[in-house]
């Protein structure tokens, strides 16, 4: 909790981009922003880059999603990568307000966050709440809808092996399973437009499992919305 305080004060301070150094900066200096942060044509359904025109990938066309939706602000690399390493595995939380907005810069992202009923945050289990200390989808989701994120109507219900080191038929199985809705507040779920915040994605398997709890909960429309997504199908 004191290195967030300290975080969150650093923040509102003058300092360096964390990219080039560039003195006095926000957390990411504009010149950054507009050579890292350009939007890319990306799959409706899954966010992967796809050559314009194409609006969704053919792995979608075949076997499509549980999502109606995938928004991505960033692709993971450089120098977002490293950023997002620190804000959530260094308790650099006081970056979460430029985060969210490269994430509501992105196409489509304003019109999602506005139609939404709900914005739910993927939950973390809770060993690793502890651990980490904070939930950086939380923060992420506070940030871009501080009136709609509800951090009670989906639940992580198992813990699960860090995914990260699976493969994707193995991440699939891992959270088989893993999130459902919380049983007494399901009703507030049927026929919601609800928008679901992570920081990464990279298979796309926790993020599908948690949708389809949301679906099977009664979710109708499901946009899911991340600050960067991997370029490359893991």
């Amino acid at each position: 909790m004191f290195r967030h305080l300290i975080s969150q004060v650093a923040a509102r301070v003058p300092s360096e981009c964390l990219v080039c150094h560039a003195w006095p900066s926000q957390p990411v200096c504009e010149a950054c922003v507009t050579r890292f942060a350009q939007p890319r044509h990306r799959c409706r359904r899954c966010a992967l880059p796809v050559a314009e025109g194409i609006s969704q990938c053919g792995a979608c066309l075949k076997d499509p999603p549980p999502v109606d939706a995938c928004l991505a602000a960033l692709s993971y690399a450089y120098p977002w990568s490293d950023c997002i390493s620190g804000f959530k595995f260094h308790a650099r939380t006081g970056w979460v307000a430029t985060f969210a907005t490269l994430m509501r810069s992105a196409p489509w992202v304003e019109p999602a966050l506005e139609q939404s009923d709900c914005v739910l945050p993927m939950p973390l289990a809770p060993a690793r709440l502890r651990q980490r200390g904070f939930n950086q989808a939380l923060l992420l989701a506070r940030q871009l809808a501080p009136d709609k994120t509800r951090a009670d109507l989906l639940l992580r219900i198992r813990e699960t092996s860090a995914q990260s080191e699976l493969k994707r038929a193995e991440r699939l199985r891992n959270v088989m399973g893993a999130f459902a809705a919380e049983p007494a507040l399901v009703a507030s779920l049927a026929g919601a437009r609800v928008v679901l915040v992570d920081d990464v994605m990279t298979s796309g398997a926790s993020l599908y499992a948690a949708a389809s709890a949301l679906r099977q909960a009664g979710a109708a429309h499901i946009t899911a919305l991340v600050l960067a997504r991997t370029d490359a199908p893991e």
